[in-house]
Formats: structure tokens, C-alpha cells, sequence
């Protein structure tokens, strides 16, 4: 249909009867019998209301004396009832754009509306779209008048509508998104927590290491050539030293040993000193360190020492038994490693259990330590029970303050008389500066190698005399008296003593050499220098030994002369 007819044009007229599918009108031919003059207040009077809802075409004139105002009803519209295509005229219009509620007598284009049957308008079928919903739903009070087109909120529902398929995936992008994140921050906090870890290593690694340097204690470092940059050598060093011997009041004997404090290298070390070292007295006379300790005393053994390893002792510390006992006590028992089984020397009986158990970290009270440093079992060398005292003055420092008031106050707490040399107040220093190197685990103990016949040799005591003490052995001099070594092989034990006063009368330098394992039936002068065989042949004729004894031999280290006295050794012929 290409125009649009309007009504009143020529001699048939059409109406409206709705929309198809494209949104054009769809009009339909009005009878002749209904054709009239388009009027649109025809039939209807001043006062026709629209939006009347009694229902009647062509209501009365308006009066408002009579009926009042005019009647607006926006109340509850009728419902639409559903056209069906009977080959009647339709009672209501499809589309009511004035809300009328579909009432008869109106027609928006001023055509009252008829009633009675109609006849079928061939070819014609009125179509109003999009009525397949409910009838009785009111019009959408959003549409603009005069729009033909009837439209409903339910064409529009798929807009509105939740997609419950939309609201799946939007759920699993936002769980896959939360893990993503929760394993980016994870990592991250990994990473953070390794850097962080491997910082403190390294602040830890260098912490430590720069300890190490400082102390001196780094292999190949002493505290002096990581501090200064140059090792000092061992001449060099400054070292406190202190001679400490234990008198045994009752069993009788001594044991020395030297406190030595290397202020340089942060190391103190307990050497021990055998019995049977070599010394010279005063007058020259060669004597032993044990009898150098009976005879001379403190003062005069301190100066042998000093002669003998080329050391300088600051002081003396005499330590009687009853003494180290109350030491130990004080300093609250000792732990140390025993190396023997001690019997308990109060015992009435034997067989009784040992006061001290032979093992590994034993606690000993301060009779168990003393029975300890000074046990020697039988047939044990001397140097067995020293080093057993060495233990034990090890054990004492591990225990003792390193405060020097407090220290002080434990040698104070002893009461013993000590030598001029030394006072209270230095003995608790020194032993405090040991003490903190002993627990520091910068603390060791040596034994001073001595051949048998009390000499050092070059070779074996270097160790000891040069880097410990930082001393060297002095040698005699050369206008000195000739030095001759004695041992006694004769299996008289007097015998020493009195080839002793025959030498030391005849100008010699004694030096005991010990007694030998066994004996032997002649007895022998030995030189090991060509320039020292007049010596030994006038040492043999001192001794009322014959020519024939004098030989070229082995020396000891210290000696121009050794001696060793056989059975045919007559002292009375001396």
C-alpha cells in the first residue's frame, strides 16, 4: 500500500485497525451503510469526556451545575478483551492511546462507534502485532501518545534479564584471577624472604669473619699481623710469666711448672719443667731443678730458670697441697679428663674404690685433685705425674673469675704467704687474664723436652724455649768452666753425689745426667770435639779414671763432657 488514504477523501472512507510485522498501518473499508461525515464533537456534545468510564457512545453535554466537575478517572482501567476474528465489527479498538480501557463510543479519529453486525471486509484481515501476552495488562504508561506501535516490557526482557551461564564464567575469571594473583604474591613473598635470608647470611658470614681477624685467630694470622699487618716474631712478643711450684707436704717432692701470658698472640700456655732439668747454681755448681727448689728457694731457682731458658719470671707462687685444695674448693671443683685410677690415700685397706675414676669429664673436689696431681704410679717417669698437675692447673683456671677484683679476692681467701716478688693483688690479675684465655678455649699445656742427663736439645726444646717463652738456651762461655755431664751407671746411687763434689772441687761445671736403666761394668769419658780430648782426659784423671776410658762419643746438648760412671768407678781413689 503505497498512500495513505485519509478519511473524508472520496466517497469511501477507511479506518485503522492496527500494525503488521514492519510497523505500517493497516486500514480496513467502512461500509457504506456506516460512512458519514468525519466530526469529531459529533454525537458527542461540549461536554464529552474521553476519558469517561460509563461505557456509553456519545455521551451528554457538560454541565457543570448539574454533574460537577468533569469526571477524570485515572483509576483501574477494564481489561482489553482478546479480538477474535467472528466476522463481526470489533466492540474496541486494538490500541488505546488515551487509556480509556477500551469503552465503546469513542474513536480517536472521530467515527463513533457502531454496533450490530458487520459484514467481512474481503481480503482484509485486521492484524495487531505483538498480542500474544496476557490481554489484561494494562498499556505501558511509558509510551507516547499517538504511537501506534504497541510495545511491551516483556519484548525487552532478554535486556534485563540475568544470563546464569554470564555469571558462571564471570565467577571463574574471577577465581582464576584471584589464584593468579594469590600465587604472583606468594612468589613474591618467597623471593623477599630468600633475599632477606640470604642478607643475614652474609651479614652473619662477614660479622664473623671480621671477628676472627680481629682476635687474631683466622689460620695463618695472629692477632698482632692482622692488627699491625707484619707477624712479630717470637723474640719480640711480650709474655707474662710466672713459676708456680707445688710443694707435696705429705708425700714429699715438687713439681714446677711455668704460667706463661702471651699478651701479643692472646695465648697463655702452662709449661711443665721435669725434675731433672739441668741448672747451675751461684757458684757454679750444676744441681737439678728439684734440688734447686729444695736448697735454693724461690729466689735463686727463679734465676736459674732465667739463665737456663733465656725467659724473664715476673714472680714466684709457692702452692702447697692444703693450698691447691682450698683452691679448688674455692672456685667450686674442677671438671678434667683423668688418665688413671686414684686410690684414695686415707684408706685403711686396699682394694677400696678409687677416690678419683679413671674417665672423661670427671669432677674432682679439691682432695681428688690433689691426690691427682700428685699421684705417680709405680714405675711411672716423673713426667707422667706432672703432667697430671698440668691438668689440674688447667681445670683451676677454666674455674676461676675472669674479674681481676674477684680473682683477687679467691688468692686473698687462701691466706698463704706469698713471695715479695709476687703480690695478692698481682697474682689475681695474672690469674684472671689466664683464666679468661682458658675458657676461651686460647689455652694449652706443654712439657718441656729434657734429655736424660737434663740438658735441652737444640732440636726438641725449640718448640717449647723459642716459641712459647721466646728465650734461647744460653750456652756457656768461652773462658767459662769446662761443663761435664754424669750419669750413674754404677747401681750405687750415692756415687753421683760424690763424683760431684770431686769435680765441682776440681773447677768443673757439674751436670747431672741421671742414673742410667741399668749398669755397666766400665766406665767411659766421651768427647765428640777433637779440641775437647785434653778435657776429657783430665776429667777421667780427676775421677781416678785411667786414659783408656777416654773416647770419642755422643754429648749431651749443654755439656763439653759426658760421663758415665761404670763399676770400676772407685770413689775413695778419687
Amino acid at each position: 500500500m503505497n498512500d495513505r488514504y485519509d478519511a473524508g477523501y472520496g466517497s469511501d472512507q477507511y479506518e485503522l485497525v492496527g500494525y503488521d510485522e514492519y510497523g505500517q498501518p493497516v486500514y480496513r473499508q467502512i461500509p457504506a451503510q456506516q460512512q458519514q461525515t468525519y466530526d469529531p464533537y459529533a454525537g458527542q456534545g461540549y461536554g464529552y469526556d474521553p476519558y469517561a468510564d460509563d461505557g456509553r457512545q456519545g455521551a451528554p453535554p457538560y454541565d457543570p451545575a448539574r454533574q460537577g466537575p468533569p469526571a477524570y478517572d485515572t483509576g483501574q482501567q477494564a481489561p482489553v478483551p482478546p479480538v477474535h476474528d467472528t466476522g463481526q465489527q470489533p466492540v474496541t479498538p486494538a490500541y488505546d492511546p488515551y487509556g480509556t480501557g477500551g469503552r465503546p463510543g469513542y474513536d480517536p479519529y472521530g467515527q463513533a462507534a457502531t454496533s450490530g453486525r458487520q459484514p467481512r471486509v474481503a481480503e482484509q484481515t485486521a492484524h495487531i502485532p505483538q498480542q500474544a501476552g496476557p490481554v489484561h495488562e494494562p498499556a505501558d504508561p511509558r509510551q507516547v501518545p499517538g504511537d501506534e506501535r504497541d510495545y511491551h516490557t516483556g519484548q525487552f526482557a532478554f535486556v534485563e534479564a540475568p544470563d546464569g551461564d554470564s555469571e558462571d564464567v564471570i565467577d571463574w575469571l574471577n577465581f582464576t584471577e584471584n589464584r593468579t594473583e594469590r600465587r604472583e604474591e606468594a612468589k613474591r613473598r618467597a623471593r623477599s624472604r630468600m633475599i632477606a635470608l640470604v642478607v643475614v647470611l652474609a651479614l652473619v658470614a662477614v660479622g664473623g669473619a671480621g671477628y676472627l681477624w680481629y682476635a687474631g685467630k683466622l689460620p695463618g694470622l695472629s692477632s698482632s699481623a692482622a692488627k699491625g699487618g707484619t707477624t712479630t716474631s717470637a723474640a719480640a712478643q711480650k709474655r707474662d710469666v710466672v713459676v708456680v711450684h707445688l710443694h707435696n707436704t705429705s708425700g714429699g717432692g715438687t713439681s714446677t711448672a711455668l704460667l706463661v701470658d702471651n699478651t701479643t698472640t692472646k695465648q697463655g700456655t702452662t709449661v711443665l719443667l721435669p725434675n731433672s732439668l739441668g741448672m747451675t747454681d751461684d757458684d757454679g755448681t750444676t744441681t737439678t731443678l728439684a734440688k734447686s727448689v729444695a736448697d735454693d728457694g724461690s729466689s735463686g731457682t727463679r734465676d736459674q730458670l732465667d739463665t737456663v731458658l733465656g725467659t724473664n719470671i715476673e714472680g714466684t707462687w709457692r702452692l702447697d697441697t692444703p693450698y691447691l685444695q682450698n683452691l679448688v674448693e674455692l672456685v667450686g671443683n674442677i671438671d678434667i679428663d683423668t688418665n688413671a685410677d686414684v686410690p684414695d690415700p686415707d684408706a685403711e685397706k686396699k682394694g677400696q674404690a678409687p677416690l678419683v675414676h679413671k674417665g672423661k669429664d670427671q669432677t674432682l673436689s679439691g682432695k681428688a685433685a690433689v691426690a691427682y696431681a700428685t699421684y705417680r704410679a709405680s714405675g711411672e717417669a716423673q713426667n707422667a705425674q706432672l703432667e697430671r698437675f698440668g691438668q689440674v692447673m688447667q681445670g683451676v683456671l677454666r674455674k676461676m673469675s675472669s674479674d681481676s677484683s674477684a680473682a683477687t679476692v679467691t688468692v686473698q681467701t687462701l691466706a698463704q704467704i706469698l713471695d715479695p716478688s709476687l703480690t695478692d693483688k698481682d697474682l689475681g690479675t695474672f690469674l684472671a687474664r689466664l683464666a679468661d684465655l682458658a675458657k676461651g678455649g686460647d689455652y694449652k699445656t706443654a712439657l718441656l723436652p729434657v734429655q736424660s742427663d737434663g740438658t735441652l736439645s737444640a732440636q726438641t726444646s725449640a718448640s717449647v724455649v723459642k716459641d712459647i717463652l721466646g728465650g734461647t738456651a744460653k750456652s756457656p762461655s768461652a773462658d767459662s768452666a769446662v761443663r761435664v755431664s754424669v750419669q750413674n751407671a754404677t747401681g750405687v746411687k750415692d756415687n753421683t753425689d760424690k763424683a760431684r763434689v770431686v769435680l765441682v772441687n776440681g773447677g768443673y761445671t757439674f751436670l747431672e745426667g741421671g742414673t742410667a736403666s741399668g749398669t755397666q761394668a766400665a766406665s767411659k769419658v766421651l768427647y765428640s770435639d777433637a779440641a775437647d780430648k785434653e778435657k776429657a782426659t783430665e776429667v777421667a784423671k780427676t775421677l781416678g779414671l785411667g786414659t783408656g776410658a777416654v773416647t770419642k762419643g755422643t754429648v749431651g746438648s749443654g755439656a763439653d763432657v759426658s760421663v758415665v760412671l761404670g763399676q770400676d768407678y772407685k770413689p775413695s781413689s778419687s
